[in-house]
């Protein structure tokens, strides 16, 4: 019999909570028989909207949270002075045992802050990075960091791509991934100072699959699987990325529906280029975690729909089953 998990989901979080959290919450327990969710937030709003939905109630309980911190308050002092707040709630759940992770699509600067105030770094990891799956062509990528550490040092960028390795090994199932750092060049000698700095320590590392620089062209065709930045570079890429995405597709609808011909020409290749699309929706990836933390932390994307939070619930199931944290905490304390 499995084990069941347990869950912590901000329900006050994000531009569509609470309605499409708590939609999300109900389609992960009705796909995953081992999970349970905890879901923080106004308690009367939750109940109000879980009374709209058939589920099994003694999978998804309610914890009053009456607190909401915004994205317009700053993030340390939010987490310190709103301990009522459906986040930090949440955390300290996380904290406590009470869960094995916590998922939330609410102020990404909160989230982060108290991912380590509350919750703590593994000990030895310096800078817990943000890791988001992108899609390639090739399937899928692990970019490290997209956010949390904007002016990292190369010993950071080491830690990140072996956390990454970790991460893709044990729950994407790529057997000895290929790690790259982002680079203007494939030449090793290019690059900033913290590319400079960090290349040959990451050529040096036993345990990680290094193979040099990547450049960001060569990542959406599925170059390396784990990429290895700061998060200012990170973001641009994710950004960059989730836009140009959307730019292609309404460009693409906007040329089928152009004339006779091509609106024919659409009704015959619909089928097939909706199931090619669907590979680069980022959404069927979940969120990203928050790695090297003493619990799960998972921060999804502000705007996210209830498909997006049920992936990102799903995600923590096979982070806490291939117990990930014990593997980092391992691979850290062989290299001390």
């Amino acid at each position: 019999m499995q084990n069941t998990i347990t869950i912590a989901v901000d329900a006050m979080g994000g531009d569509n909570a609470p309605g499409e959290i708590i939609h999300g919450a109900v389609l992960a327990i009705q796909e995953k028989k081992n999970i349970k969710v905890v879901l923080t937030g106004d308690e009367n709003v939750i109940h109000k909207s879980l009374s709209t939905y058939n589920y099994d109630k003694e999978r998804i309980q309610v914890v009053h949270a009456p607190e909401i911190i915004t994205n317009c308050e700053a993030p340390v002092l939010a987490i310190r002075r709103k301990k009522n707040s459906s986040i930090v709630v949440a955390l300290n759940m996380v904290k406590n045992g009470e869960a094995d992770a916590f998922v939330s699509a609410g102020s990404t600067g909160a989230v982060l802050a108290g991912g380590q105030l509350i919750v703590g770094r593994i000990s030895g990891v310096e800078r817990p990075p943000l890791a988001p799956l992108i899609p390639t062509m090739n399937g899928v990528s692990l970019l490290v960091d997209c956010g949390a550490n904007v002016d990292a040092r190369a010993t950071h960028l080491v830690q990140f791509a072996k956390m990454g390795s970790i991460y893709m090994e044990n729950v994407l199932g790529i057997k000895n991934p290929r790690v790259a750092i982002v680079n203007i060049g494939a030449e090793e000698e290019k690059g900033n100072l913290l590319v400079k700095e960090t290349f040959p320590l990451l050529k040096n590392c036993n345990d990680i699959n290094f193979i040099g620089s990547i450049e960001a062209r060569e990542i959406p065709n599925g170059g390396a699987d784990v990429i290895v930045c700061e998060a200012f570079v990170g973001n641009v890429i994710l950004k960059l990325y989730e836009g140009l995405g959307s730019a292609l597709v309404k460009k693409i609808k906007t040329g089928l529906m152009s004339t006779t011909r091509s609106k024919i020409g659409a009704l015959l290749c619909k089928p097939a280029l909706k199931e090619t699309l669907k590979d680069f929706d980022a959404s069927k990836y979940g969120g990203a975690p928050l790695l090297g933390l003493n619990g799960l932390v998972v921060k999804t994307h502000g705007n996210a729909k209830s498909t997006e939070v049920r992936n990102s619930i799903l995600q923590c199931v096979t982070f806490t089953e291939q117990n990930i944290n014990d593997k980092i905490k391992k691979n850290l304390s062989n290299n001390e």
